[in-house]
């Protein structure tokens, strides 16, 4: 096809837009681009009006003249086959004659024609055949080129004209090299890529061509540099592209063209020693095309190239690595050397205004500098390319290694300058080394194997925190490290501490044994943000950037603190309360920024050094918060007296839906769920709207359907009992209402109850939850709700899960009596059949309802009580559970296990109890009863039980507590008998609890008739005259094992109160107790909570990470699920048998047991927990199933490998309740 003249040109682009105009409605409808191109493919089909296009009809004309007649004559001889006999149908007369056409000499570009081009390409032949020439070759079908038997001669001929001194002449043969790589299949763009880059090759190694040297620097407008950097840039250009198809072809094209690409690029001329006088290289004009190296990135990111690079550098181009670790080297001892205005001035790339396009001999440097910091950064990510180290380089003695080099960069943040913008502001990509070096190492963090090879090791560390070390000692952190430098180095260290690895080597160094106490990056860290938050360090002082420095390193501090283990190491600086205090200054100073005019612009009225203090409050809230993300964290928390507003400050991120940390994926559930631990968070909570908010979300998903969701069907019936829009709200309010958040919510106060409810009444507090969903004991409620059975079974579902806290189920009983109303309402389900026989409606209210009264009246563990499914079966009978409507509940739900029966005595038994009266030497007697006693337990547990029990449980504890040394309370004489306090009143929680112990002792044969008065009095002697809300469940425990013997377990408890475990086996024994600090006693949190399950999660997260991360993924806290097993003692969850070893292991074996042993308990859940992570109902799980299979004795060996590893830890903090905070 000749090439078109301009004015046909003109006439084509004409037609071809009245076509696209005419289907433009088609397009632009099409879901995508393919589905687009598909329209258009068959627009023939499709559109009426087709062959009434201009262009079409063009076409069409065209075709003809050009092959009309030869069609023709190939339809003809088809036809004529056809009549000797071979029969073609139409769709093969198209393919043969469509197949002839193509290749006939008519439709394919002739080899006489192309060799016609050679000969006036030839640089004797006129200016004009010349250029029509190469014009005739770029309008040519790149296939017909490539196919033509001249085109190897062609590609040289091509090659040798590239260093025509006509420039347009030159520039034409570059635009057919552009359209051939966007046009051509690989293997003929890769012959002219490598034929282009030996070009290159030979260019640079020329004498005659006269490449500038470094002093002399680029003239870009300089027109034989305009065309070297256009050959330079189409290279580029392809390199970049390549990778996107090169996988597609054999491995050789690949490889020919990553050689000629490193061939080049590793040319060296023989270099002046004076450096002013160096030639550039081409590596120098690469980097001005491509200065971040984004070729080298793609050609890295897929393992088929990344192979193939990596091999060529480490045999053959390595020497490409050593000159930019030379670069990098030679930049650093210029920023070293060099003041700060000369570097600046160096690395700023400022423009000369006479010569706008005149790059410097250090600008090209700086460029050069540049590629090699990203090139080597993206080397560093792969194995292979970490294993090219460690290298030599020339002039310099040793090697130098991966360290090495990491150490190089930390160097180049703290010694570099901070560098401008290096383009116009259309460009806002940033090339400060600084930045680019921080962005590298953030790359590496992220990567977990690369950030253990590369970061985390002592010399990277003590390199990043030299200038803090240095400021701490008064001296300049480095000649030109600035408070920016600062902020790089943090947040590197944020990055490095939001990894378990990186943490534990921030805590404890390379050797978490042998590292001096103090020393580690953690307490660097901690000293220098502590003294930045007190302002004890004066060299940034008035600076503006201070406040960015102090945050970004008091980021790093909380990193470290939300976790156990950190918070045990930076306790000591008490970060908490320098926080609290440079809150409380800063808002003073915001509260006297005035409240931007309604308005005006908000921007303006209020200046920027305002928003600074604001933005500065905020930072500071937040880092309070984070102390929440553990439980003696909490503790900290609430002794800044900050925790309404901090809380309120996270209420109004969560409104928001902001992530709580820029280095952590989860948002504040876990934050919530150990803040709604306390009564002081359940309160804070409630100031902050927070639980206005989820009761209002969770009755518009409920009773109204989501509001952003465009509805154009009906909302379908539910078939889960919980809908799926509500389940989100349902496990938050199941992780809020914990016993201490729900006594603070709704303790004496009454119901509604009222008359009449509005449709559009929302309810906005947890009463109102309990009033509308709960206990829906009227018509008025009942019609108050749109979907009445769904959100009723919403409510018993969550009444369910909150009364597996057996202290809440006894405040619900006490204040609203919640299984009189269940009970009526099972009444009201009743159908008569006839006046003997009267039958339960069996629907899904009445089967959850069935339910949850067998869990709230019946106590017991996993084999002691039988609960009824919630689910019908397939069968004739599908609900066989009998219902009721009135106690006793029927027996079928009674266990039929053996009770108190009393086990033969074994004879190890007898050997503990033997040991038990011999007492010489007191601490060889301890070790000797306890080593006795887990004998026992590992081999014949069941002997430890019924009189036995007792009879250990009351030699050890007396004769413990005749030595001083084991007893960790003072004695205290008490002379207070039966008459003093038998007129003493107990609560109404109490008196329930009374009874639901004795029933459950009753049903076990531990207890007898009258026992309820006997537990009563034992009650009052040890009663807190009311400030405990809950029920006493210790002594209940102590009561039923001594068989209801009033006078021994006063005894026992008299005796026990000394030692240390009953600080957390008996939890209301320390309620508000004298024996604690002050601090604690305000906070109101248990040392259960801030010391057991501190430790409990700390080391959940070293022994079961996998456990660990289902909890943080679920947004559940095990701390709370640890203490309300603790504070009922395992009451529900446990079988009577293995309460009892829970009692008498923590007593003989010390109460750092009680760890152990939920440790114990989540390693045998395991299993169970990864599979409600998944299903998204962990918190439901672990309130509401008891730990089924579970036997204490049976992970005696782990608890005890558990004991030698964490012991000392662990009753060091446990002794330490009682000492006040510094």
């Amino acid at each position: 096809m000749a090439p078109l003249s301009s004015e046909d040109q003109a006439m084509v682009q004409a037609m071809l837009r009245q076509l696209f105009q005419s289907v433009k409605e088609k397009i632009t409808g099409a879901p995508s681009l393919e589905c687009a191109e598909e329209i258009l493919l068959h627009l023939e089909e499709t559109d009426e009006n087709f062959h009434n296009y201009e262009f079409v009809k063009y076409l069409r004309q065209h075709i003809c003249t050009t092959l009309g007649s030869m069609i023709e004559e190939e339809m003809e001889k088809c036809t004529s086959d056809e009549n000797q006999g071979e029969e073609c149908g139409y769709d093969t007369v198209v393919q043969h004659v469509s197949k002839r056409t193509q290749e006939s000499k008519d439709y394919r570009f002739c080899q006489g024609k192309l060799q016609l081009i050679l000969d006036q390409l030839d640089p004797g032949q006129p200016k004009e055949m010349r250029y029509e020439a190469l014009q005739t070759l770029c309008s040519a079908p790149p296939s017909d080129v490539l196919n033509c038997e001249n085109w190897t001669t062609l590609c040289e001929k091509l090659t040798m004209s590239l260093s025509d001194p006509d420039p347009v002449f030159s520039d034409r043969i570059l635009k057919f090299y552009a359209q051939t790589f966007s046009l051509s299949p690989l293997h003929m763009t890769k012959e002219i890529y490598t034929r282009l880059a030996k070009y290159l090759e030979l260019y640079f190694l020329s004498r005659e061509n006269h490449i500038p040297t470094l002093s002399a620097g680029v003239d870009i407008t300089n027109p034989n540099m305009t065309r070297l950097l256009k050959k330079v840039r189409l290279l580029n250009e392809y390199q970049k592209e390549a990778p996107s198809f090169w996988i597609r072809h054999p491995d050789k094209y690949m490889e020919e063209i990553v050689e000629s690409t490193l061939s080049l690029l590793t040319v060296k001329h023989d270099q002046s020693h004076v450096v002013s006088q160096k030639i550039l290289d081409p590596i120098y004009f690469f980097a001005l095309v491509d200065t971040k190296a984004v070729w080298f990135k793609k050609w890295m990111h897929a393992h088929y190239s990344r192979t193939t690079v990596l091999r060529l550098l480490e045999k053959k181009y390595k020497s490409l690595i050593t000159t930019a670790v030379q670069q990098c080297i030679q930049y650093l001892e210029l920023c070293k050397t060099m003041k700060a205005d000369e570097t600046l001035r160096h690395s700023k790339h400022c423009r000369n205004k006479q010569k706008p396009f005149h790059y410097l001999g250090q600008e090209l440097q700086y460029i050069y500098f540049i590629h090699s910091l990203c090139l080597l950064g993206r080397l560093l990510i792969y194995t292979q390319g970490r294993k090219l180290f460690p290298i030599k380089l020339k002039n310099k003695k040793g090697l130098v290694s991966l360290i090495d080099l990491l150490v190089l960069f930390i160097q180049l943040i703290c010694y570099s300058p901070n560098c401008p913008k290096m383009t116009s502001a259309a460009h806002s990509e940033n090339y400060s080394p600084a930045s680019m070096v921080t962005e590298i190492l953030w790359m590496l963090c992220d990567q977990k194997e690369c950030a253990v090879k590369c970061l985390y090791n002592n010399i990277v560390i003590e390199t990043l925190l030299q200038p803090v070390h240095n400021l701490m000692k008064g001296t300049e952190a480095s000649p030109n490290c600035s408070e920016t430098a600062l902020i790089h180095i943090a947040d590197i260290l944020a990055r490095i501490a939001s990894v378990e690895e990186g943490l534990i080597l921030l805590l404890y160094g390379d050797n978490m044994n042998s590292s001096e106490e103090g020393s580690t990056g953690a307490h660097i860290i901690a000293q220098f943000s502590k003294k930045l938050l007190d302002e004890d360090i004066s060299i940034f002082s008035g600076s503006e950037m201070l406040p960015v420095v102090k945050g970004a390193f008091i980021s790093v501090c909380r990193q470290i603190y939300s976790t156990c283990e950190g918070l045990q190491v930076l306790i000591t600086y008490n970060l908490h309360e320098s926080l609290a205090k440079a809150w409380k200054k800063t808002s003073l100073l915001s509260e006297r920024i005035p409240t931007p005019v309604e308005g005006s612009d908000s921007v303006s009225s209020v200046s920027q050094e305002s928003q600074n203090i604001l933005a500065w409050e905020d930072n500071l809230l937040d880092d309070i918060l984070h102390f929440a993300a553990t439980p003696k964290g909490l503790l900290l928390l609430q002794r800044t007296v900050a925790i309404n507003e901090c809380v309120t400050f996270m209420f109004n991120r969560y409104a928001k839906k902001l992530q709580d940390s820029r280095h952590k994926n989860f948002g504040y559930q876990v934050l919530v769920t150990q803040v709604a631990s306390t009564a002081a968070g359940a309160i804070a909570l409630k100031k902050s709207g927070f639980i206005n908010a989820l009761t209002t979300e969770l009755w518009s998903n409920l009773e109204y359907g989501r509001d952003d969701v465009r509805v154009t069907h009906p909302r379908t019936t539910p078939v889960d009992p919980i809908d799926r829009s509500c389940q989100k709200s349902f496990l938050a309010l199941v992780s809020l209402l914990s016993y201490p958040a729900i006594y603070e919510l709704i303790s004496n106060q009454e119901l509604p109850n009222k008359a009449e409810y509005s449709l559009r009444e929302v309810p906005t507090c947890v009463i109102d939850i309990i009033d509308r969903l709960i206990i829906l004991n009227s018509e008025a409620k009942i019609h108050s709700l749109f979907n009445y059975e769904q959100s009723h079974i919403f409510g018993l579902r969550l009444l369910s899960v909150i009364c597996c806290d057996l202290d809440t189920l006894l405040l619900l009983e006490a204040q609203y009596q919640v299984s009189e109303m269940l009970l009526n309402a099972q009444e009201e389900n009743i159908l008569e059949t006839s006046e003997s026989h009267r039958d339960f409606i069996i629907d899904g209210l009445s089967v959850e309802r069935n339910h949850v009264l067998v869990r709230i009246n019946l106590v017991g563990g996993p084999l002691e009580r039988i609960l009824p499914p919630r689910m019908l079966e397939e069968s004739d009978n599908p609900y066989p559970w009998p219902m009721f409507s009135s106690y006793p509940l029927p027996n079928c739900y009674l266990s039929d296990i053996t009770r108190n029966s009393d086990i033969k005595q074994d004879s190890d038994l007898g050997k503990l109890l033997l040991c038990l009266k011999i007492s010489d030497k007191q601490t060889e007697w301890i070790e000797n009863c306890r080593r006795q006693f887990c004998k026992i337990m590992k081999a014949k547990p069941d002997t430890i039980s019924g009189e036995a029990l007792v009879e250990l449980l009351e030699n050890f504890v007396f004769h413990l507590t005749e030595s001083q040394s084991e007893c960790y309370f003072p004695s205290v004489e008490y002379t207070a008998t039966d008459a003093n306090v038998k007129n003493e009143s107990l609560s109404s929680v109490q008196q329930l609890g009374i009874k639901m112990t004795v029933r459950y002792g009753k049903f076990l044969n531990l207890l007898k008739d009258g026992a309820e008065s006997d537990l009563a009095l034992v009650l009052k002697h040890f009663s807190l005259q009311g400030n405990y809300t809950g029920h006493d469940w210790f002594v209940s425990s102590l009561f039923m094992i001594m068989l209801g013997d009033k006078e021994k377990t006063f005894q026992f408890l008299h005796q026990f109160s000394r030692l240390l475990t009953s600080a957390f086996l008996w939890l209301p024994r320390l309620h508000i107790s004298s024996y604690l600090p002050i601090d604690t006693v305000k906070s109101g949190i248990h040392p259960v909570y801030f010391c057991c399950t501190h430790y409990v999660e700390m080391l959940l997260k070293t022994e079961l990470p996998l456990v660990f991360s289902a909890f943080h993924m679920s947004g559940f806290a095990p701390s709370q699920i640890c203490l309300q097993w603790i504070t009922q003692c395992f009451w529900n969850y446990l079988d009577w048998i293995e309460i009892c070893h829970y009692i008498a292991t923590c007593v003989f074996l010390g109460p750092d047991y009680q760890v152990y042993i939920c440790i114990a308990i989540f390693k045998h859940l395991q299993q169970d927990i990864l599979q409600h992570t998944q299903t998204q109902d962990l918190q439901v799980f672990l309130k509401e199933e008891a730990l089924r299979g579970f036997r204490v004795s049976d992970y005696f060996e782990y608890m005890e490998n558990l004991e030698q590893n964490y012991r000392t830890v662990l009753l060091r903090d446990m002794r330490n309740i009682r000492v006040q905070s510094t």
